[in-house]
Formats: structure tokens, C-alpha cells, sequence
């Protein structure tokens, strides 16, 4: 009797946890995807498009950047953007400062950039190299990613970085209060048992687990999970199998949980082949292939997604007349300008 009062309490208490969680969501009318398209010129930029169901995006801005690279970054160029809404208001993005011309070992860098209103951003540089002491023997710094730490009540940056002929390592540092640069030294996050490179890391929280995808850079070149409930304990449970459901290498891997549902969707960069494919999860651990096709009207490589609301959705449509975007995810159109008090003759 007592064990069927316990169950009885934990599927309620699941019940009403999923539905909470549903009316918060329920702000959240589609997607926005950051993203960048290549190696070459001028494609290591940040790029924005958006979706209404999560599975078939429009970029915005003609697939054209929607900031200037040679602006924000010290090498002219930038990937791999993460962009996270913070609890404040406010909207946070970091990217590698990179141009691949110079050579997959020539950067230290990374971008930090705020917005509140995802179209007007302010951004900083911090170089590690030139930051701390120590560092000389630096190659990469790659992929920044950001999530909240409760704990800490601060926000933490967290990146991969190879020191000499060492392997690619996923570090971490806390960003100031005003999301400029970073607060100490950068430490150790996480690095498999096995000693091998690991990049690319995703940082993902449900029920109290922090699941961390990354990529096994130079054996294997595929995407493992590692799991902890304290972000800075240095104590994980790696898994040991790969989560890609595909033999080409992938990398990117970015994880965004499907609006009012209890499903996440894993997506990464096959980045030999051009495409990108999606997975999906309800318990980020098993993954299978979605049903539903992806469309996307662009080439991107590793990005990742947010939800926004509806009037996210409109501010940036209108911001960078996509009024056709508008449409096809809202049914909107922007309302034409009345002419008033003007008569027209004919001669």
C-alpha cells in the first residue's frame, strides 16, 4: 500500500513538473538558429535563421551575416556561435575567433558579445595568449559555449583549448557581470579517462543532470556523452558509446529541447558530407534518427538553437526585411503606410 502511495506521488509530481514546464514554454512560438557556412572567404560569419516547428528553417538577412566579423574579432574572422538567453533579459553569444586561412592551430581567441534585442550587439575579445601568463605554448582556443551555474549564480563560459603536443582539453571560467571577459583563471572541466582529445562541448540540464556532449576529436571524430550533477566537480560518468546515428565523422554537436514537449532533438555538423542531420531524445541518452525531414535553404555549419517568441520572430524579420518569412511562420504581413490627404491626377 505504502509503495503504491509512493508511486502514486512520483508519477504526480512528474505530471505536474511536465506541465509547469509547459506553460512556461508556451511563451515560445519558433526557433532561432546561429549558425556559419564554410572555410572560405567571408563565410566565417555569424548567420540567423528561423523556424516555426524546430525541423524546417528560413535563413534570414539572404543568408548573408548578419554582423561584420572583421568588427567584433581580431583575426577577421568568427564560428561556431552559441547563443543563449540569460535569465536577465538578456541574450548572450560567444564564437571562436578564427579565420581557418591562417591554420587550424593559429587562434587564442574568442568573442563575447550581449544583446537584448538580438539585433543590436555589443562585443568583446578576450585572447587567452595575451590574457594570462603561462600560455605560451597556447594553439586553439575553440568552440565557447555558456550556461548558467545556479550554484555559482554566475554565468560560465566553457571552451576547448590544446596546449603544445597535450590533447584538446574542455575548460572553463566564469564571465564577469557585465559578460566582457572572464573572472580568474581558466580551469580544467572535463577531459575523458582515456586521456584523447575531446572538443565541441554542449552542456545540456535536465532534472538536475548536466549532460555534456562532445566530440572525440581525432579518433573516432564522433559525439560521446559525459554526466555530472556538479559542473565544477571535475567528477563525470562518461558513457561509452557514440550518440551520432550515422558512420560519417560529425562534429558541433548542439542539443535544444522541442518547444512543450518532452523531447530534445541532437543535431550535428557531418561535416565531410555538407549536411546536417537530426536526432531525437527523451532521455538524452538513446537516440534514433527524427521521422519528420529537415529543410533548410542554407548550408550550415555547427550552430546552434534557441526558442523565441513571437515577437522575437517579428523584430527580426522586420529588422532585415524578410516580411516573406514573417508570413510563412506567422501569417503576418507588414501593414502597408496609408497615404493620406494626397490626390493623384492624371495628364
Amino acid at each position: 500500500m505504502t509503495r503504491n502511495i509512493h508511486l502514486l506521488l512520483l508519477t504526480l509530481g512528474l505530471t505536474l513538473g511536465l506541465t509547469a514546464q509547459a506553460k512556461s514554454e508556451r511563451k515560445y512560438k519558433g526557433y532561432l538558429f546561429a549558425y556559419f557556412t564554410g572555410n572560405g572567404e567571408g563565410e566565417e560569419a555569424i548567420h540567423f535563421a528561423l523556424s516555426r516547428d524546430g525541423f524546417t528553417y528560413q535563413a534570414l538577412n539572404g543568408d548573408r551575416p548578419i554582423l561584420s566579423s572583421q568588427a567584433i574579432s581580431q583575426t577577421g574572422g568568427v564560428r561556431d556561435p552559441h547563443i543563449l538567453r540569460g535569465r536577465n533579459g538578456w541574450f548572450y553569444m560567444v564564437v571562436t575567433d578564427m579565420r581557418s586561412a591562417l591554420g587550424w592551430d593559429s587562434n587564442r581567441a574568442m568573442v563575447l558579445l550581449k544583446s537584448r534585442n538580438l539585433i543590436d550587439w555589443t562585443s568583446s575579445v578576450v585572447n587567452i595568449q595575451q590574457k594570462y601568463a603561462g600560455q605560451e605554448d597556447l594553439k586553439r582556443v575553440w568552440a565557447p559555449q555558456t550556461i548558467y551555474d545556479a550554484q555559482a549564480g554566475k554565468y560560465l563560459l566553457y571552451w576547448s583549448m590544446k596546449h603544445g603536443d597535450g590533447a584538446d582539453m574542455i575548460y572553463y571560467a566564469y564571465a564577469n557581470a557585465d559578460f566582457t571577459d572572464l573572472e580568474g583563471e581558466p580551469r580544467p572541466l572535463f577531459l575523458p579517462r582515456d586521456g584523447k582529445s575531446c572538443i565541441d562541448g554542449d552542456i545540456v540540464e535536465k532534472d538536475g543532470l548536466f549532460h555534456l556532449f562532445y566530440k572525440t576529436e581525432g579518433h573516432g571524430n564522433g559525439i560521446k556523452v559525459a554526466t555530472t550533477r556538479a559542473l565544477t566537480s571535475g567528477r563525470w560518468d562518461e558513457q561509452p558509446d557514440y550518440k551520432q546515428q550515422t558512420r560519417d565523422a560529425v562534429e558541433g554537436a548542439g542539443v535544444f529541447k522541442l518547444i512543450g514537449q518532452d523531447k530534445y532533438i541532437l543535431m550535428y555538423d557531418v561535416y565531410m558530407n555538407g549536411r546536417y542531420e537530426f536526432t531525437e531524445t527523451t532521455d538524452l541518452q538513446h537516440f534514433r534518427k527524427t521521422d519528420r525531414p529537415v529543410t533548410m535553404n542554407f548550408h550550415p555549419r555547427h550552430g546552434t538553437v534557441i526558442p523565441v517568441t513571437a515577437k522575437e520572430m517579428k523584430r527580426l524579420c522586420r529588422h532585415f526585411g524578410d516580411d516573406d518569412i514573417l508570413t510563412t511562420l506567422l501569417g503576418e504581413k507588414r501593414s502597408m503606410p496609408a497615404f493620406v490627404g494626397v490626390s493623384l491626377s492624371v495628364k
